[in-house]
């Protein structure tokens, strides 16, 4: 119960709420034991005194108690409803929040699909645990404790037939939660897959259709599927085997009742009425009793969702601010690398010892072999990644000293597989600004080459772009994102060029687009075109994480080293 205890704070908002559900239900049942008794009573009204007055009265104090019943019901199940959704609501605004604290390195190493299950599935599991299930046990605390007083008043030998019931029915019940949290923990682990599987599946179906693979992705979520329907199958075995038994021992009760009673109104020790009454209430209390049973079902259900679920809230960032972090206003773009270190892997050094310089407004290209360090040295220099060793300043300030959002507001990234959201084409570029003019969007996207063919579909810039930018070309997706970067305005530009994609005339336009986004900018780019190589300011060179030639690209032809030698090969120019 420790895990659900950290449900409180989104609970506290709506206690006052929950307190009026709760006596709204508690009413409910209060009406319920009163309507039971007063059954018992016009029993005997009816079938030993025969008064018709009385009966009448018994009736319409019968029939006003129902309607207020109505009202108290209809109350408390609406309060319920609307308070476990806002809860729930609440709680998976947080848990979207929370995942965007966490750092790139949290997402790499963990499935699309998974964090999916856990942000939908595992949280539903929660829900009825932590906000009806309090509420309805109110309801069932009034019925068993008036329940019980009642039969004690009643006949209190009768009443302990039921009550000796009591420890086989916890006992009974905690053997079977144990096994329930068991299957339900695995069900929800497989769950997790199976998302993660179609998920996949979805997201690449072009390739899975080009290589002719759907019968193997069907089997394998029919393997999926039939793994989780085994596990469903067990829980809902162990299920039909729970509710009933506990259901058995209940109406054993009520027999044993039933038998003992009928005897004492034969003596004529107890009224007809009284043991109907009895009956009515030894009846329900099965309602408290199965319910106990169910509840704590759930519960064992639930835990291990409730587990999986606040692994993730407890998760750190790796990258985040310092205490001492100050906010950057302005920046003129002056960024140095000093003797920077790093390894995803404390086993596996990516860089080692680098170091170097860009000035405000320049132009450095990076290049090398495929797996050399550049896409790392592009996330330090963004700051997905802090630096294992060394440090990366900007105009003199060391970057992890301040703060990450005003750094990220310096800065645009147009990396090599552009990203668009599935909204508008005006949507994706404000994304930049979202306070961007219409007359800064078409600005931008006329610097970016984007306006003329964003004007030749039939709804312009409330063109729906579709998942991930599929209604539009890769390489108007390009132009789309380098408007997207020309209207955020940064001051530092970190781009991976992409042009191998495209046909001649879509690359020269992206490459236009990239050259009027450059201008006046700190730029750091992944070059593969000669072009942009020659015009670089300053060309980094690497190889095996590190730092092996550094100048213009006549120096380096001079330098007759690695990047003369890849250059000769034709390593660094991507073919048109």
């Amino acid at each position: 119960m420790s895990t659900f205890s950290r449900f409180l704070p989104f609970l506290k908002p709506y206690l006052s709420r929950m307190v009026l559900a709760g006596l709204l239900v508690m009413g409910v049942a209060a009406i319920n034991l009163a309507l039971l008794r007063l059954a018992g009573t016009l029993w005997d009204v009816i079938t030993v005194q025969h008064d018709q007055s009385r009966m009448t009265d018994l009736i319409t104090v019968f029939l006003g108690l129902v309607v207020l019943q109505g009202l108290c019901s209809m109350g408390h199940s609406y309060l319920t409803a609307w308070i476990s959704q806002r809860i729930i609501a609440d709680f998976r605004r947080h848990l979207f929040a929370h995942l965007h604290t966490l750092s790139v390195s949290f997402f790499s190493r963990r499935r699309t699909g998974e964090l999916l299950s856990r942000l939908m599935n595992d949280v539903t599991v929660v829900q009825s645990v932590v906000t009806e299930t309090p509420i309805d046990s109110a309801k069932q605390l009034v019925t068993f404790v008036g329940g019980i007083t009642f039969l004690l008043m009643m006949n209190w030998r009768l009443c302990l037939l039921i009550l000796i019931l009591l420890p086989l029915l916890v006992l009974v019940a905690k053997v079977f939660g144990r096994r329930l949290k068991s299957l339900s923990t695995s069900i929800q682990d497989h769950t997790a897959a199976m998302s993660t599987l179609i998920e996949e599946v979805i997201s690449g179906i072009r390739i899975v259709k080009s290589f002719v693979q759907t019968q193997r992705e069907e089997t394998r979520f029919a393997a999926q599927v039939e793994q989780t329907l085994a596990l469903t199958m067990r829980k809902a075995g162990v299920m039909a085997v729970f509710i009933p038994v506990i259901s058995l021992l209940t109406f054993s009760a009520a027999a044993a009742v039933l038998w003992y009673g009928g005897r004492q109104v034969i003596d004529g020790s107890v009224s007809p009425g009284d043991l109907f009454a009895f009956v009515l209430f030894a009846g329900i209390l099965i309602g408290p009793f199965s319910s106990a049973a169910r509840v704590f079902a759930q519960i064992r259900e639930a835990q291990g969702a409730t587990q999986r679920v606040f692994e993730i809230l407890d998760t750190g960032s790796e990258v985040s601010d310092s205490p001492t972090a100050t906010t950057l206003s302005s920046v003129s773009g002056h960024i140095r690398a000093e003797h920077i270190g790093f390894a995803y892997d404390p086993r596996q050094p990516v860089l080692a010892d680098i170091s170097f310089e860009a000035k405000p407004g320049e132009l450095v290209a990076i290049v090398g072999p495929t797996g050399a360090g550049k896409t790392t040295v592009m996330n330090l220099l963004h700051r997905f990644y802090d630096p294992t060793e060394g440090r990366i300043t900007i105009d003199g300030h060391d970057l992890r000293q301040v703060t990450m959002d005003s750094w990220y507001r310096q800065i645009a990234l147009v990396p090599q597989e552009t990203i668009l959201f599935g909204g508008t084409i005006l949507d994706n570029i404000r994304y930049g600004y979202e306070k961007a003019s219409q007359e800064e969007v078409v600005a931008a996207s006329r610097a970016a080459h984007a306006h003329d063919f964003i004007m030749s579909f039939p709804d312009q810039y409330q063109t729906i772009v579709g998942e991930k930018g599929i209604n539009v070309s890769g390489g108007q997706r390009q132009r789309i994102a380098i408007a997207r970067a020309i209207v955020k305005n940064p001051r530092i530009l970190l781009l991976d060029e992409a042009t191998s994609a495209l046909d001649s005339e879509s690359e020269r336009l992206v490459q236009e687009a990239l050259e009027q986004l450059m201008k006046g900018r700190t730029t750091f780019v992944i070059a593969h075109r000669l072009t942009t190589i020659q015009r670089a300011d300053r060309i980094l060179v690497l190889n095996k994480g590190r730092l092996v030639e550094t100048g213009t690209h006549a120096e380096l032809m001079d330098h007759k080293g690695l990047y003369q030698y890849l250059y000769t090969l034709r390593l660094i120019e991507l073919p048109s």
